[in-house]
């Protein structure tokens, strides 16, 4: 399988996504949208992985390349494409299919737990994941549901986690693909964000995390790439 990432600023690429690709013999390129890159054919792609960043999805004054990513989204969603959206990811997603992306109630950063819905626990896609785990937040919007898709995460913060529409489509408002290195990376570019709230953690609470942490969201993250179709 091609997978085509779409990547938003330099310091938030597949990381974890990268590596899971490799181990499993799969091809993988990235669109560096921050940089001008062209958009692949879609005939070209087995599988788009949308990533995170600062910016928000109505940005398109600032970003134009944002307008022409969501009719790209689109189109490799109408096209029966797997597609697989992180944070900011998941809310170009939303959007694109035509779901409102909204400020939440609160900013969400650091590792807080995430519970699946009673319709996650029904699906083979989440067969066997725990049911509450800590993963990686850094954001302040959400989104509603795309029509059709199922509800598949919440946390005490924020209500819409994570989504799968027609068993192919996955966002995910949180970051499963986070390595010691990414984290670091987020922590020194967005420091402004951190400020002090009830779902905000210190840049050093949040660099001081278990390894547990890492290996448990890496091993969720496996599981999910592995299950979605290709």
């Amino acid at each position: 399988m091609h997978i085509q990432v779409l990547q938003h600023v330099p310091f938030e690429g597949p990381a974890a996504i990268a590596d899971w690709a490799k181990r499993r013999g799969h091809s993988l390129a990235v669109s560096r949208l921050y940089a001008e890159d062209s958009l692949p054919a879609l005939a070209d792609v087995g599988r788009v992985v949308v990533m995170g960043g600062p910016m928000g999805v109505g940005d398109t004054a600032k970003y134009p390349w944002l307008a022409a990513e969501q009719a790209f989204i689109a189109g490799a969603v109408a096209a029966g494409k797997s597609v697989v959206g992180v944070c900011l990811g998941a809310q170009l997603i939303a959007a694109a299919l035509g779901a409102r992306v909204y400020r939440n109630a609160h900013k969400e950063i650091g590792w807080f737990p995430v519970r699946l819905t009673e319709q996650a626990k029904a699906l083979d896609l989440c067969d066997g994941l725990a049911a509450e785990q800590s993963v990686f937040h850094w954001h302040g919007e959400t989104f509603e549901l795309p029509p059709g898709a199922v509800h598949l995460a919440t946390s005490e913060a924020c209500v819409h986690q994570a989504f799968l529409l027609d068993e192919r489509v996955l966002g995910l408002q949180f970051h499963l693909e986070l390595t010691p290195e990414s984290l670091a990376e987020i922590c020194d570019h967005c420091a402004d964000d951190i400020v002090p709230a009830r779902w905000v953690q210190t840049a050093a609470e949040m660099r001081a995390a278990d390894p547990d942490l890492y290996a448990g969201i890496g091993r969720t993250l496996e599981v999910l790439l592995d299950r979605l179709p290709v």
